[in-house]
């Protein structure tokens, strides 16, 4: 039986495959979203906190995060 495996952190190449960027501009953009949200460098940041900074509604990027 297979299970579906759902994630809750977002990296840096999910987001390099959302939004089309090099890996170093995705490290830049994620580095951003943590200043904005006043995360330590060591919290990682969720899917759903990504979604909200960017505007992209999860049901759109679902499909691309890596699983």
């Amino acid at each position: 039986m297979e299970k579906n495996i759902i994630r809750v952190c977002i990296y840096p190449k999910d987001i390099q495959r959302i939004t089309g960027k090099s890996y170093r501009q995705s490290t830049r953009l994620m580095h951003k979203i943590r200043q904005y949200l006043r995360k330590q460098p060591n919290e990682f940041l969720t899917i759903d906190e990504f979604c909200m900074y960017s505007g992209i509604k999860y049901e759109q990027l679902a499909h691309l995060i890596i699983g």
